[in-house]
């Protein structure tokens, strides 16, 4: 892989939450959600970001935007370090990354029909005259699998999977190359989650589209994704293609989340990766390996050392003193 292959470049990124106390607000620790996170996404790929409620994977998709600051670490888009950018060029540098909400209903204004909510980016980064942004916002609706005549709806007048599908519109309306889908659709109807998804794969295959997608659910991932990274506690545990990490897992972790799949669909035994305790607090992550306290495996030094981020297979990362 070259950098020319290379879309999104994140390198030891960290986002640290401060913790306030007191009628002065004075500083008493920090929420470590995002704890040195290096990942790669390739153009036109698919990269997905999955792991329990709180492992910090939708605070790691909103620091790739910029829409929170890092504490530490660097982001580069296209080649570019966003944090050099000034206000002016980060603007303009928006037009070609976006993003997709997981509640479709907060993501829209009330107020505001389908018709004004497709217009309104076009607006504001001085695309077309009004009349081609109308028409433009009747092609996204088209491409998305909605009629004309919805332009003068307003969102409660539409199904949960018809809102996703007008918040995606939105997104390519500014036709960006890069969209974070951070849990796209979990707040939907199993029946209409496969419909979404596969719009979002045919939107891919039509635009060349990069995603990250967040999920915690494994079935879904493994659907769109074409590399699968596993977050831990702020950490990244596990990355490698789709295939090699749902058909040989080394992570304890991604072993218990892959055991954890309804119905067992993706072949690990419940009893045999089961996770004892609670996840511990990101504002006091245990010492050594993060997961120490909750592994069926771990060692005494898991206790004590911080594991090696390496690879040991090809394109197959992972942190565990256990692995290799």
């Amino acid at each position: 892989m070259t950098n020319a292959d290379v879309l999104v470049r994140v390198e030891n990124i960290k986002k640290y939450f401060p913790i306030s106390k007191g009628a002065f607000g004075r500083v008493t620790g920090y929420v470590r959600a995002v704890d040195g996170v290096t990942f790669d996404i390739r153009k036109g790929e698919s990269f997905g970001l999955v792991g329990e409620s709180g492992c910090g994977k939708t605070t790691t998709g909103r620091a790739i935007l910029r829409l929170v600051e890092l504490t530490a670490g660097r982001v580069f888009f296209d080649g570019q370090d966003l944090a050099q950018l000034d206000d002016v060029e980060m603007r303009r540098l928006r037009r070609r990354m976006q993003i997709v909400f997981q509640d479709p209903y907060s993501s829209l204004n009330p107020r505001m029909n389908v018709g004004a909510a497709l217009v309104e980016p076009l607006t504001a980064h001085g695309i077309g005259t009004p009349a081609e942004r109308l028409e433009k916002a009747k092609a996204l609706l088209a491409q998305v699998g909605l009629r004309p005549f919805h332009l003068n709806r307003y969102p409660h007048e539409f199904s949960g999977g018809q809102r996703q599908r007008i918040v995606i519109a939105r997104a390519l309306s500014v036709d960006p190359e890069f969209i974070v889908c951070d849990e796209p659709v979990s707040a939907l109807d199993v029946s209409i989650q496969s419909q979404i998804l596969n719009l979002l794969k045919e939107l891919q295959a039509k635009f060349g589209l990069t995603y990250l997608f967040v999920a915690h659910n494994l079935a879904v991932v493994r659907y769109i994704s074409d590399r699968v990274g596993v977050m831990y506690l702020g950490k990244m545990v596990e990355l490698a293609d789709e295939r090699e990490i749902y058909n040989h897992p080394v992570h304890p972790y991604t072993k218990a989340l892959l055991a954890a799949v309804p119905g067992g669909d993706l072949g690990f035994e419940r009893d045999k990766h089961i996770l004892a305790g609670d996840v511990p607090s990101p504002a006091n992550p245990p010492p050594g390996c993060s997961f120490h306290t909750r592994c069926p495996v771990a060692r005494p030094d898991c206790k004590e050392v911080v594991p090696e981020w390496r690879e040991i297979g090809p394109r197959h990362y992972v942190a565990c003193h256990l692995a290799g």
